[in-house]
């Protein structure tokens, strides 16, 4: 096993072991998923470091957007005294990534106490020697940390305003104006915020730049505020919200698929089905539809809940589930209520609606918050490997669970409605009566409705879960 390395360059001490970046001895405070990203850079210094190499290596558990790369560089550079235009330790390489290019760095042992640098007459640093340099505790250093310039709440709120009015040209600005200001003091900065008209768009852009910054305050919303974060995070995010709603919607579609071809399969095993490719092809094709539509609403609801919502994410992943879950159920019931009522003049059958759809909806986002946890630093959830597979066995056994309480109140799931259809038609061939005789009912009774619209929620569910988590196979870097 290697034995952790501890780096050293100018005034700067980064600990891979202890996790920490000193400057001047003094701990700089960087949430872990920056820190992790300097220790690559670090680590990686001699080649230019590519975004897919970061994505994959930082954010390997969440899904995030360029734009969330750049902030993280533009945090470290500020806690780094750097300048994106005259590089002294991270350098933007265009179109590819970024690389650490401060020549000197050292390298030791990272084991023992950590010592600080010992600085020079002409303020560079000169080689310290462990064995005599102990790093002094907080509180009472005696080498003190470079001085950096501390701008004024006012002027910063100035420029956080004049940025904001700018457009988009100008909106990594804002968001590092936005970081300072919580530097200097949050409740500082959103006091002088709210004395300004259309304080919104700046209240939006403190509100989400907190996750950056370890020392961030609260920032309380009002109606306008609310209203532009939520623009914010879905421009920031909208391509990561259509893919996921894709993923979700195509993995629904083959998950209903599947589950109608085994219906048709456990059918034929029944003892007086018949007809199986005619009820493999309409059972799938059903499948593939209810499946389709719904993990898709559902997993759109899912996606947008992960953008806009960091504080209560698993309240509006529960929310969001069933509010997308119960809207497409009611346009879905709509719909067939007027076919059915056209081809077999049915009015009298339970076919799914808004109430089915809300419970639904709401058990695979309460199943997925718990599978899953809350990114830090930003980003969208994206387990992988066996992880994965555990999310959507998670999410796959609350939506069972839905199912069977469903079932037992008397409102079962598309099986039981296909059934229903084909006893009222004549010459039907998916009638899934025999399927009781596979639990020891001579029918399709109350056992065969539960048992069946647990196996289909827990299909929907888990389809939904691993559709969503899907990770896109490549990212352009630009």
């Amino acid at each position: 096993m290697t034995p952790p390395v501890r780096y050293r360059f100018e005034s700067f001490v980064l600990s891979s072991r202890q996790r920490v970046l000193l400057r001047g001895g003094r701990p700089v405070a960087l949430i872990p998923k920056y820190f992790d990203l300097l220790l690559l850079l670090v680590r990686h210094r001699q080649d230019a470091v590519s975004k897919q190499t970061i994505f994959a290596d930082v954010w390997s558990d969440v899904v995030v957007s360029d734009g969330a790369l750049s902030q993280a560089v533009r945090t470290l550079r500020r806690a780094l005294g750097d300048n994106s235009r005259e590089p002294r330790f991270i350098r933007t390489v265009s179109r590819h990534g970024y690389q650490f290019v401060w020549s000197d760095v050292a390298e030791e042992p990272d084991d023992g106490q950590l010592v600080a640098p010992a600085v020079a007459e002409t303020g560079r640093v000169a080689a310290a020697d462990p064995k005599n340099v102990a790093l002094p505790q907080v509180g009472s250093l005696e080498i003190p940390a470079p001085a950096e310039t501390v701008e004024s709440p006012d002027r910063l709120v100035d420029r956080l305003f004049t940025c904001i009015a700018a457009g988009p040209d100008r909106e990594d600005e804002a968001r590092d104006t936005a970081e300072r200001l919580h530097a200097v003091g949050t409740a500082a900065g959103v006091a002088l915020i709210q004395q300004r008209p259309d304080h919104g768009p700046a209240l939006a852009i403190m509100r989400d730049a907190r996750w950056t910054v370890p020392e961030a305050g609260a920032v309380p919303l009002d109606a306008a505020a609310t209203l532009a974060l939520v623009r914010l995070r879905i421009a920031d995010a909208r391509r990561t919200i259509a893919r996921r709603w894709a993923g979700a919607a195509l993995a629904g579609a083959i998950g209903g698929v599947i589950s109608g071809v085994l219906g048709a399969l456990a059918l034929s095993l029944a003892a007086g089905a018949h007809a199986l490719p005619q009820a493999a092809l309409g059972l799938a094709a059903i499948g593939a539809i209810a499946g389709g539509l719904g993990a898709g609403g559902v997993g759109a609801g899912l996606a947008a809940a992960e953008v806009l919502a960091r504080s209560r994410r698993g309240l509006a992943l529960a929310v969001c589930g069933a509010i997308a879950g119960g809207l497409v159920a009611a346009a879905a019931h709509v719909v067939a209520r007027s076919v059915l009522a056209g081809l077999v003049g049915a009015r009298d059958i339970h076919i799914p609606g808004f109430l089915d759809g809300l419970l639904m909806g709401g058990a695979v986002g309460v199943g997925y918050a718990l599978a899953t946890q809350q990114p830090s630093g930003g980003g969208i959830a994206a387990p992988t490997g066996r992880r994965r597979a555990a999310v959507a066995f998670a999410t796959g056994i609350a939506a069972a669970a839905a199912g069977m309480a469903l079932a037992l109140a008397g409102r079962p799931l598309v099986g039981g409605l296909i059934n229903e259809i084909a006893r009222l038609s004549p010459n039907a061939q998916l009638v899934l009566a025999p399927l009781g005789q596979l639990i020891g009912e001579p029918d399709f009774g109350p056992a065969t409705r539960v048992v069946l619209s647990a196996l289909e929620g827990g299909a929907f569910g888990a389809a939904v879960a691993w559709g969503l988590t899907i990770r896109p196979k490549s990212r352009t870097a630009h």
